[in-house]
């Protein structure tokens, strides 16, 4: 049996779509038992705005207010097999960390480390050792372990009433949403493709169902649980409708999806880490295997998310007693026409 590696962490082979899951998961906590406590400036937070796993590290570091304490990397949309690489910064070299290939910081700590190299990964600045490439901890921990640097008015994303229904819809988000649309795009035969298709379509339903008499999905406020639902829905249209083939219907045909994205998306915090035109350079470049041509499609049309979504009807407050995040820091803006 041949497996291809598309790109770092995922494997397409005759069959059924499987991840890779064997992360690096080490912690960085405020007792730092982990050997990595919570510093100021200690770390170095490597993200690519192309990519949904790194998206909802952006997107929680906004909402926290963690920027001035943990420092942003942002790798460019492309790569090829080896790593992601820092190709928007002047000599495509990461200002902080001094080095081309994100690699180099998993290699530093692990010199035969054999995974794919990932993004969202943490690295320990004064070492240039990548410290975990746990996404799914990591937003946890922002919350939890970095509170004392939250920002006034922080929203509570993981509220501990809330835990155990937030993880349980993260469960089902995760397999058959997240991971769902990449098991429709990378499936390996026509009947694994079927029952992806299937299961994914099935969990779309169920969330519209859930979502048609609240405004989001845990609670009456914004949660972790929309954080992670909302990197998969932002990038339905623009790619995983047509290159994963996820085409029973857009997600501008399923108007109770369509509102509840838009609502995020105009939400501060959201959309403002929302680069269009690096998440189809990502997917239609360096998936050569589903897009040999490596076109880059020019549409769909991004004027209509700025339209109104009427989902305040609904009730809910998006920040609870907290307050909206400010405008992202000049440096982190996203670059102009890349967004509507």
């Amino acid at each position: 049996m041949t497996t291809s590696k598309s790109e770092p962490g995922t494997y397409v082979e005759p069959g059924e779509f499987k991840r890779d899951t064997n992360y690096i998961t080490t912690r960085i906590t405020a007792d730092g038992r982990d050997g990595y406590p919570v510093e100021p400036g200690r770390y170095r937070l490597v993200a690519a705005r192309a990519c949904p796993w790194a998206n909802r590290t952006l997107i929680v570091r906004r909402l926290l207010g963690l920027e001035s304490v943990l420092s942003l990397g942002l790798c460019g949309p492309t790569h090829d097999k080896r790593s992601w690489t820092f190709d928007l910064d002047p000599g495509e070299v990461d200002p902080v960390l001094g080095i081309h290939f994100l690699a180099d910081a998993y290699f530093k700590r692990y010199p035969d480390y054999p995974r794919g190299i990932t993004v969202p990964a943490i690295v320990d600045v004064p070492t240039g050792q990548v410290v975990t490439n746990d996404y799914a901890q990591m937003t946890l921990d922002f919350s939890t372990e970095w509170s004392e640097f939250h920002r006034e008015g922080a929203p509570q994303l993981y509220p501990e009433d809330l835990r155990a229904e937030i993880d349980s819809v993260n469960r089902r988000v995760y397999t058959e949403v997240n991971n769902g649309v990449y098991r429709c795009g990378f499936a390996g035969d026509q009947a694994a493709y079927d029952a992806a298709y299937d299961r994914l379509f099935t969990a779309l339903d169920w969330l519209s169902e859930r979502l048609a008499g609240q405004r989001y999905l845990v609670g009456d406020t914004i949660t972790e649980a929309d954080v992670r639902l909302f990197t998969t829905l932002v990038r339905f249209d623009p790619v995983y409708h047509g290159h994963f083939k996820t085409n029973r219907q857009k997600l501008t045909e399923m108007p109770v999806l369509w509102d509840y994205v838009r609502d995020l998306y105009q939400t501060p915090g959201f959309g403002d880490t929302i680069d269009f035109q690096q998440i189809k350079e990502h997917y239609y470049i360096v998936h050569t295997d589903i897009n040999p041509t490596r076109i880059v499609p020019k549409g769909p049309d991004l004027g209509n998310w700025l339209t109104p979504h009427g989902r305040e009807a609904l009730g809910g407050n998006p920040f609870g007693k907290g307050t909206p995040p400010p405008p992202p820091v000049p440096a982190e803006r996203v670059p102009a026409g890349h967004q509507p």
